[in-house]
């Protein structure tokens, strides 16, 4: 009855959503799944814990046998989350939080429909604007095409089961939090679970 849910967490770059999952892990029960990728390491990343670096044969044996929620590839490398993993911790009781693109969370929906998908909004785009020109590192051409592919994300909010604007972060937090709670209330596949449970007091 108490087994763990997965949570993708989706949004725009410059939404805030990588701090929002950071601070999610105050709470114990809760986890962000480690991705799995071709790339080699780069300085200071540790394997199991940054990603599970592998070999290309080792990832494409992995896709034969079914073993990602989702993968893709990007720039030559394989990145993707392993099945296996995501599963064991929820078996654990942990709650799950990936965080991860819209190609990503769409694969995730047909590969595991129960998990609860959270879109994260910025409050407005001059304000992404300005969170992205604060990084320092965009020219006008390339922040015009973040910008861009910030409203071509945006446009699948509708895919996801819940969206939540970060204008403020603590309270962006509070809500996600919110929606975790609320997911372990929800009468689902658990209820004959439960009036089993009541039974056995009888």
């Amino acid at each position: 009855m108490n087994r763990g849910r997965l949570f993708v967490i989706s949004g725009p770059s410059g939404a805030g959503k990588g701090t929002i999952c950071g601070k999610l892990l105050v709470d114990e029960h809760i986890k962000i799944s480690t991705s799995m990728t071709t790339r080699q390491p780069r300085q200071g990343e540790v394997d199991g814990e940054d990603y599970f670096f592998v070999s290309q044969e080792e990832f494409r044996k992995i896709i034969d046998e079914r073993g990602f929620l989702e993968y893709a590839e990007v720039y030559g490398n394989f990145y993707g989350t392993p099945k296996q993993e995501v599963m064991d911790m929820m078996r654990d009781d942990f709650d799950v939080i990936l965080e991860i693109d819209i190609q990503g969370a769409l694969q995730i929906k047909e590969a595991y429909p129960e998990a609860i998908f959270i879109f994260i909004l910025p409050p407005s785009m001059s304000e992404l604007r300005k969170r992205i020109t604060g990084r320092g590192s965009e020219t006008e051409e390339s922040l015009n095409r973040r910008l861009n592919e910030a409203m071509k994300e945006i446009s699948y909010v509708d895919k996801y089961d819940y969206c939540v604007v970060n204008a403020d972060l603590d309270a962006a937090v509070d809500r996600v939090m919110a929606i975790i709670i609320a997911e372990h209330s929800r009468v689902s596949e658990d209820v004959r679970t439960i009036i089993e449970w009541y039974k056995e007091e009888i």
